[in-house]
């Protein structure tokens, strides 16, 4: 359903993509990602439609992020990329739609913005209540629950002064009474059922309205992500990328995730990952491998930012293995996209978050999964790598084993790292 919702947005991103590409013509006449004539008359005679279709489509394609516009050129999004390999991309682009709902259909005129606002603010509890009469509801129902719903968000909104007045006695002042739904809302429900019928969520029609399957699972998705940012297990939700991430660091695997899952429900995808991609760069290379972990939780809109830290070598292999694993390479084979260098680079990093958090039975066994056959030719590839924690990987190793000419071994070249021998 999302597919076939989105087809039509889908083809017009493709054309933009092929005929908008790098040396091409302007998309935008005005720089807020308007589709100038010109444009949209090409776009119509390439694909047999009027310019209003092609429009109307370019606008659905922007909202589901198909494709972006930045000043007068387009390019396409990430979920364009991804759409013949990755359903999941094709549900987060019709979500991300449903959400714009209120800007698919303009709204009615002689409206105050506030009123608009209200309206657009108490629809999450229409589709709520729809959602669980599953099946046909009358407009004057849905009416009756929206009116009650704005009376409670103007009432919340209602300011009320108990502090004393200058010269007059201190006493509580009557509170105001919340005002009433001065203008009818019929209009604007209306146009709000109509506006979520254009973009696939009901249906509406003979005084009535329905969610589609589609419409229900998106509410459902809302609720349950509103369930799990409650159900924080390990209290992190309202903390920083890199305060939850330490909060983690001593939770099993699928705790931390349960985790993660909680802390991404509660804030914006991009922000999230923004954040967490800065906390990879940090010095700790613990929260480096917990930040990749809450990526894979995050997926396909991760792609962007994990494939633009390809360019930071200290992120690097982290990102070629996220890469991997999106791309569908099973975990286990996922190591075989590193070069010998970049595999070395992220044992010494993994080595020294065992280090800084872990036991000396783990560095050992740390030790074990080296790619080199030897153990010269492990401390010769690790001095070549440049980690900058070298050298108290190495003394922690060397203090950890319990051969003594390993140990000697070791310390000889934590030393010649240390003096630049």
């Amino acid at each position: 359903m999302a597919r076939s919702v989105l087809a039509a947005a889908a083809r017009v991103a493709r054309w933009a993509d092929r005929a908008l590409g790098p040396g091409g013509d302007s998309a935008t006449a005005d720089g807020k990602a308007t589709l100038s004539d010109a444009t949209a008359r090409r776009a119509a005679d390439a694909l047999g439609l009027t310019v209003d279709q092609v429009c109307a489509d370019w606008d659905t394609a922007r909202l589901a992020g198909l494709i972006e516009v930045h000043g007068d050129s387009a390019r396409p999004g990430w979920r364009l990329r991804a759409w013949d390999r990755d359903d999941s991309a094709v549900l987060r682009g019709w979500v991300a739609l449903c959400d714009a709902w209120s800007l698919a259909c303009p709204e009615p005129e002689d409206y105050e913005p506030a009123a608009v606002a209200e309206v657009v603010t108490a629809m999450p509890q229409v589709l709520s209540f729809l959602q669980l009469s599953a099946g046909p509801v009358p407009v004057p129902q849905l009416l009756d629950l929206l009116e009650q719903r704005v009376t409670e968000l103007r009432t919340e909104r209602c300011e009320v002064d108990y502090g004393p007045r200058p010269d007059t006695p201190a006493v509580a002042p009557e509170p105001r009474p919340a005002p009433a739904v001065d203008a009818p809302l019929r209009p604007l429900l209306d146009w709000a059922l109509r506006a979520l019928a254009s973009v696939g969520a009901l249906t509406y029609g003979d005084g009535q309205a329905t969610l589609t399957p589609l419409g229900s699972w998106a509410v459902w998705v809302k609720l349950e992500q509103i369930c799990v940012a409650a159900q924080s297990p390990a209290g992190n939700i309202e903390q920083g990328a890199e305060d939850m991430l330490r909060g983690c660091a001593r939770l099993r695997p699928a705790a931390a995730r349960a985790e993660y899952r909680a802390w991404l429900a509660a804030r914006p995808v991009g922000s999230a990952v923004t954040e967490l991609i800065a906390a990879a760069r940090g010095e700790d290379a613990l929260l480096r491998g917990l930040a990749f972990e809450a990526l894979r939780v995050v997926g396909g809109p991760a792609e962007p930012e994990v494939r633009a830290a390809l360019d930071e070598p200290t992120l690097r292999p982290y990102a070629l293995l996220w890469l991997a694993e999106h791309d569908g390479v099973d975990p286990e084979d996922a190591h075989e996209v590193l070069t010998r260098e970049e595999a070395t680079w992220l044992w010494v990093d993994t080595a020294a978050a065992v280090a800084d958090h872990g036991e000396a039975p783990l560095l050992l066994r740390h030790l074990e999964t080296a790619v080199q056959p030897t153990v010269p030719a492990l401390l010769d590839e690790v001095r070549a790598v440049g980690h900058p924690r070298t050298v108290q990987v190495l003394v922690a190793l060397a203090a950890a084993h319990p051969d003594p000419a390993f140990a000697k071994a070791v310390r000889r070249a934590a030393f010649q790292v240390h003096t630049g021998g």
